[in-house]
């Protein structure tokens, strides 16, 4: 695990370091670089030594000194290409580098790599031979990864602030397009970042450069796709099918030099994961993390300590007073590089702080939810598809105006602020409904806010096109490949791995396994949302491995007082570009009225402002 950057063209040695030094967060263990300066060609290496720490050391050079590269993540199928390299020929200096498996395989296979790898990864791979730069990520984007051209140099790096850490990228300007997207959605969907002439690679993608001409081609070698059928056979097969991938999943991510344990919040996803771990080691090694909080309804500490026991895993528990916590804020969002406007970030760094005292690996739950359907809105698609087709449109705003006049609560997961979040999308076509779900803004505020008109369909491009291109008519399937495609990459999968690399942890989830994914894709519907019980099969997996009490409690989200708190704090000094931020302040003063709940809104605005500060 580690931070990678680098550059073609206009810049020197020092500021390849500047820009790794922006990142050292992410690899303090050591650090190397390589300047052709014939080109010239510079690259970057922040190292967080996991495997193979005596030989895993970046740059990585083949034995002729043509192949070089840089990575951040983890290939945890490793051992098994490296025996299929050296059935070939390939003979390796390392003793079990994943790093020294992508050169020796991209000699094998050239790009043909990437589609081998079952891991999570950011790579950057030059041929000085035939004078290339070869950029890939991994299939769902666990791993960062951004690139920009400005002033002759192209750059790219793990995390925004090493561009910016750039002479050619310290006056990089605001992207409009990329702000209001980022109030639509909460994140960066896609390509888009906050900046102009910056992008993301998408997950799953591959770029050449010539590094002589400029010249760049990207292309996808994997897309997440739901084909489903009904394969013939008893679902109980099909469970503990599913049962043996998991466990194989989760014993892949376990292997490190460094110790590892497991975040615990007593939920479905993050138990089975501690369940299957203790089958590839004693329980009482495995070491599981949890904080609570001591105001209720936030607080999912005591379900973790009912899993740990039963497994019986060391359990390390740590309980936060959320006032005091709330006080890290400010410094939490100066930190992470990139506005995110999900408020768990911060559960999710006080949970990563506390297990970096104890671990340098975790594994997570994450994608357990997307892939199998846990979320609220699939529970209440065929109730507001009901409701679309009944209700007639002109009498949605009346229904919507009753919500809003529910009284604000500041409990987590409150019934007003699901019920008005729902509401929201129904008045557009299906396509928009799970996007205007998580909206921070609607479209017309945004074109309020922005003093610009733009609809529904510019702002959720996006979604819109893989919703009408996915291949199952089904609306679950549909809702399922958008929670994955968007919310898990640009939402989730970000929020985790800034949180915990700013402390430098890493986070391994093994619900995105190769062999998981492409068996849960094509399963049935009916098999992830039965009968309005989410996550069915996998429950049916690990019924005899968890309490039933634990498989049957509903979901609790990660989540603060943030209603709550922002009623107390000052409104950011920072105006948003190319906004009139009057209109924001209007809503700071609405929400703190309890006229409307504008938490998400105004969270998006609090981290635009900081990581303003931070990039400065």
């Amino acid at each position: 695990m580690c931070g990678i950057a680098g550059f073609i063209g206009a810049g020197t040695a020092a500021d390849l370091r500047a820009m790794c030094d922006a990142i050292i967060h992410r690899g303090p263990d050591g650090d190397g670089y390589f300047a052709d300066q014939h080109l010239p060609v510079f690259l970057g290496s922040r190292r967080l030594a996991v495997v193979d720490i005596k030989g895993g050391a970046m740059p990585m050079w083949d034995e002729r000194g043509d192949i070089c590269v840089i990575q951040n993540g983890e290939i945890y199928n490793h051992r098994d290409l490296r025996r299929d390299l050296e059935a070939q020929g390939h003979r390796f200096q390392s003793d079990h580098s994943d790093t020294e498996v992508l050169v020796q395989g991209y000699k094998a296979w050239g790009e043909g790599l990437f589609a081998k790898l079952n891991g999570m990864f950011a790579v950057a791979i030059y041929d000085r031979h035939r004078k290339t730069l070869v950029l890939a990520r991994d299939r769902f984007g666990e791993k960062p990864l951004f690139y920009g051209e400005s002033n002759g140099c192209f750059a790219f790096g793990s995390e925004l602030r090493a561009l910016l850490a750039h002479p050619a990228f310290k006056t990089a300007s605001p992207s409009k397009t990329g702000l209001m997207k980022f109030f639509a959605h909460g994140y960066f969907p896609g390509a888009h970042s906050p900046y102009e002439r910056i992008a993301k690679l998408p997950a799953g993608h591959v770029m050449r450069i010539d590094a002589a001409t400029g010249a760049r081609d990207t292309r996808a070698y994997w897309t997440f796709e739901i084909t489903p059928n009904d394969p013939p056979g008893r679902d109980q097969d099909l469970a503990e099918e599913l049962d043996a991938l998991l466990a194989h999943a989760v014993a892949l991510r376990l292997e490190a030099d460094v110790p590892v344990g497991i975040f615990l919040s007593g939920g479905v996803d993050s138990s089975a994961v501690l369940s299957y771990a203790a089958d590839t080691r004693p329980a009482a090694e495995l070491k599981t993390f949890a904080i609570g909080f001591r105001e209720q309804s936030f607080d999912e500490s005591i379900y973790a300590e009912r899993v740990a026991k039963h497994v019986g895993s060391t359990h390390f528990s740590e309980i936060c007073q959320l006032e005091s916590a709330r006080d890290q804020v400010p410094a939490l969002l100066d930190t992470i590089g990139e506005p995110l406007g999900d408020s768990s970030i911060l559960p999710t760094a006080l949970l990563s702080s506390f297990a970096r005292k104890h671990v340098t690996v975790a594994l997570s739950g994450d994608g357990g939810d997307e892939l199998f359907a846990g979320y609220d809105p699939f529970k209440v698609l065929g109730r507001a598809a009901f409701y679309d087709a009944v209700v007639p449109r002109p009498v949605h705003a009346a229904v919507k105006a009753l919500a809003a006049r529910l009284p604000v609560s500041e409990r987590n997961m409150s019934f007003d602020f699901m019920l008005n979040r729902g509401l929201k999308g129904l008045k557009h076509r299906d396509a928009l409904w799970n996007p205007l779900w998580l909206a921070p803004l609607q479209p017309d505020e945004i074109a309020d806010l922005f003093e610009t008109p733009i609809s529904a369909e510019e702002l959720y491009s996006e979604a819109i096109a893989a919703w009408d291109a996915c291949p199952s008519r089904d609306r679950v399937d549909r809702v399922l490949d958008f929670y994955t495609r968007f919310y898990l990459t640009d939402g989730i999968l970000t929020k985790t791995d800034r949180a915990s690399m700013a402390v430098s942890l890493e986070v391994r989830a093994p619900f995105l396994d190769n062999t998981v994914v492409d068996f849960v894709r094509r399963l049935p519907p009916r098999l992830k949302l039965n009968g309005g019980e989410t996550k069915w099969i996998l429950k049916q997996a690990v019924k005899k491995r968890l309490p039933a009490d634990i498989l049957a409690r509903p979901k609790k989200g990660f989540g603060i007082p943030l209603a709550r708190w922002l009623r107390s704090w000052e409104p950011p000094r920072e105006t948003v570009p190319y906004a009139n931020t009057a209109v924001l302040r209007r809503r700071w003063d609405i929400h703190r009225a309890r006229a409307s709940d504008e938490r998400l809104a105004l969270w998006c605005w609090m981290a635009l402002s900081h990581s303003a500060r931070g990039a400065a």
